[in-house]
């Protein structure tokens, strides 16, 4: 949305391309991440269930052959028509399996900060695609993924911690105290509702913009409050499921702004 507003034209072509590569390049990711982590999903309520940890798959080292040939085609497919889409999905991918599913997620507590960068890397992928990745708007979209990421996830890791814990991730919440987590996730819902409404400010996108965002924001500001007051299981989840609504709304609205010019 943030690359077509920089942009200011029509790019159907641009849209597909993005979106058949982007859909491939995430599956491929994906099924990269479960094959790495099959044993450890395991030890983990939230992903005891899937295929390859309950073994289902005669052959899961296909599915690792799989993820790259669906990466591949991505980046290949990409670079034929758009060069700087292939170079972020390239990144994206790589910052997501390489960089925090196998070096960063089992030794530091600052995996998902870092990781983060993936979903700015899916931001910029948007912005190329229409030609404009370097465009400043496009850039405040991807700071906006970057700072949200660990609230969303912390969150989640808050809700599971003994989950992280059996299986030996260094997940935040689970070498801190749920208070001292929750005010590490209450500090990035700032910078997150601080960062979207700095986007309301850009001559490309109307004031109206901050009228729903403002109500949005409140609301995901509500809930930290009360993951701050209460910091248990049941309030970090209510948290976590505000942080995938404040996000949708963000991008639903500046996908709307073009509508409203």
């Amino acid at each position: 949305a943030l690359g077509l507003l920089a942009s200011g034209r029509n790019a159907l072509g641009g849209w597909l391309l993005l979106t058949f590569a982007g859909t491939l390049s995430a599956a491929g990711a994906s099924a990269i991440n479960q094959y790495l982590e099959r044993d450890l999903d395991t030890k983990m309520k939230r992903t005891k269930n899937r295929p390859m940890a309950v073994g289902e798959l005669a052959h899961p080292e296909y599915i690792l052959w799989t993820g790259l040939a669906l990466i591949a085609l991505a980046v290949g497919v990409s670079a034929i028509w758009n060069f700087a889409l292939a170079v972020w999905i390239l990144l994206g991918a790589f910052i997501y399996t390489g960089i925090y599913t196998i070096w960063l997620k089992p030794r530091t507590s600052l995996n998902i900060v870092i990781g983060g960068a993936a979903g700015s890397c899916a931001v910029l992928s948007g912005g190329a695609a229409l030609g404009a990745w370097n465009d400043p708007l496009v850039w405040l979209l991807a700071t906006l993924l970057f700072v949200w990421t660990p609230v969303h996830f912390w969150a989640l890791a808050m809700a599971y911690r003994n989950d992280y814990a059996n299986a030996g991730f260094p997940m935040l919440p689970a070498l801190v105290s749920m208070p001292a987590a929750a005010r590490w996730t209450a500090l990035h819902t700032y910078l997150t509702v601080a960062s979207a409404l700095v986007i309301g400010l850009w001559p490309q996108i109307d004031l109206i913009y901050l009228l729903p965002i403002g109500l949005v924001s409140a609301y995901f500001l509500l809930k930290t409050q009360r993951l701050l007051r209460q910091p248990t299981g049941k309030t970090a989840m209510a948290l976590f499921h505000a942080s995938n609504i404040y996000l949708a709304a963000v991008l639903v609205v500046v996908l709307l702004m073009p509508l409203w010019r």
